[in-house]
């Protein structure tokens, strides 16, 4: 590759619009073989590359500052409703258009929005990657937003809602259990909407989230595979930097969520076989350096069949058929999840007296030097899986790009995970896991 000062002099020569001008940020290692460089448009476009030529492959991801926390009371789920909508019409191609052109390129496109982004990738060959450009800088600019559009996807995404929160416990469950722990914070909607607010879209609801949010200056490109850097950037400068950057104003400062001092406990009454408990506990943003401790600790309590609190729960006591929890990778603090499924006439009383017991014992002593060793040896296997290939790659670096400013800070936090010592997995859970820091929701049967 073409030393990056002398890539950008090449790619500037005789470019006198503002917007199509490349400026080189940085360059940093990635792994031991592998560069991570970051470029930026003069209208706002971060662009990442990453050269791979492991495989005749390049993944092509495009991700957006834009989630559910960005949206405001009455308009919920306008960021998922996009999710479907960019697939459909733009100026320049007719509905089914993307996905035909796709299919004949060989490639693979999908989409995914969370509370802090929406991303859209394509996995394809490598000849592909000047299509996806075009086609992705098009629905960037030009995507067609009128009635039908607006009403076809609405009702799509109603009946998405009905079958993964309306119709499924564990969808409704965990959607009073965000709402309740957050009572301020915009983390307490859900990503897929509130039905009443689905149905009330207009197209002008649309276009103005369209202008504020699907801008350059929101936009994070990340092109990750077997390519030439040059061509691309290039090609990404032709259609990309005839956008203007920002297109709406700034979000508003999101309101800070108070501290909670007491559990919160509620109920649902559902048709399930077993009585289930959900647990949210107040934990720290994707950011804070106490993270990497919690989520060693979580592999510790969770983590497979030989940990703590599956050998307890389902070998031991036989008080459950399953447990997890998890640990929310959100830009600002989120929550610490536990599920328990209970066996069938088990108490919940008895499972939470269980639970408290052990999260009790691991603050207070922490974990012993094979149970860290084999938590981050795990954590590490993960990591390893998720960059085998370039879409997993892309994933990687777009979500730390988006949710650190970092796309290669991935490799500091395998540091992070490898640095975990027992007092920390000790500090953090009897800091963050304790009863009065969360939010029980218990899954009633029927006969209840």
């Amino acid at each position: 590759m073409a030393a990056p000062e002398v890539l950008i002099e090449r790619l500037n020569r005789g470019v006198r619009k503002r917007n199509a001008r490349w400026t080189f940020l940085r360059e940093q290692p990635f792994g031991e073989a592998l560069r991570l460089r970051r470029f930026r448009l003069g209208n706002g476009l971060t662009v990442l590359t990453l050269v791979d030529r492991s495989a005749p492959t390049v993944s092509y991801h495009t991700w957006f500052r834009v989630g559910s926390r960005h949206e405001r009371p009455g308009k919920t789920g306008l960021a998922h409703l996009f999710e479907h909508l960019m697939f459909n019409e733009t100026r320049k191609h007719p509905a089914g258009d993307f996905d035909r052109l796709m299919e004949g390129a060989g490639a693979e496109a999908n989409a995914a929005t969370w509370t802090d982004w929406t991303y859209y990738y394509e996995n394809a060959p490598k000849d592909a990657l000047p299509l996806l450009i075009d086609l992705e800088s098009d629905r960037m600019a030009n995507l067609v937003l009128r009635t039908p559009q607006v009403s076809s996807e609405k009702e799509v995404v109603a009946n998405e809602r009905k079958q993964r929160v309306d119709d499924d416990v564990e969808g409704r469950a965990l959607e009073l259990l965000y709402q309740k722990a957050f009572r301020r914070h915009s983390y307490g909607w859900p990503t897929i909407g509130w039905m009443e607010d689905i149905r009330g879209f207009t197209v002008a609801d649309c276009r103005a989230f369209y202008r504020a949010h699907y801008a350059p200056s929101n936009a994070i490109l990340v092109i990750a595979g077997d390519f030439d850097e040059s061509k691309a950037l290039r090609k990404v400068q032709r259609q990309y930097g005839r956008l203007s950057g920002s297109r709406g104003a700034a979000p508003a400062k999101l309101p800070q969520e108070p501290l909670q001092r007491a559990e919160r406990v509620f109920e649902i009454d559902a048709p399930t076989p077993t009585e289930k408990i959900l647990l949210g506990y107040r934990a720290p943003s994707f950011s804070d350096p106490d993270t990497p401790a919690l989520v060693v600790a979580n592999e510790i309590l969770f983590g497979g069949q030989s940990s703590r609190l599956y050998r307890l729960f389902c070998l031991d006591e036989e008080l459950a058929l399953s447990v997890r929890g998890s640990i929310a990778p959100f830009v600002e603090p989120g929550l610490f999840e536990i599920w328990i499924h209970l066996r069938e006439g088990k108490s919940k009383a008895d499972a939470l007296a269980l639970l408290d017991r052990e999260l009790d014992a691991l603050g207070a002593s922490g974990p012993s030097q094979v149970e860290l060793e084999k938590a981050i040896n795990q954590l590490e296997l993960s990591f390893l899986h998720s960059m085998e290939t370039a879409g997993g790659k892309a994933e990687q670096i777009g979500f730390y790009e988006t949710v650190l400013n970092d796309g290669a800070a991935v490799f500091d936090r395998l540091a992070a995970y490898r640095a975990v010592a027992p007092e920390d997995v000790s500090r953090v859970v009897a800091r963050y896991l304790r009863p009065s820091r969360r939010t029980r929701v218990e899954i009633l049967g029927k006969a209840s």
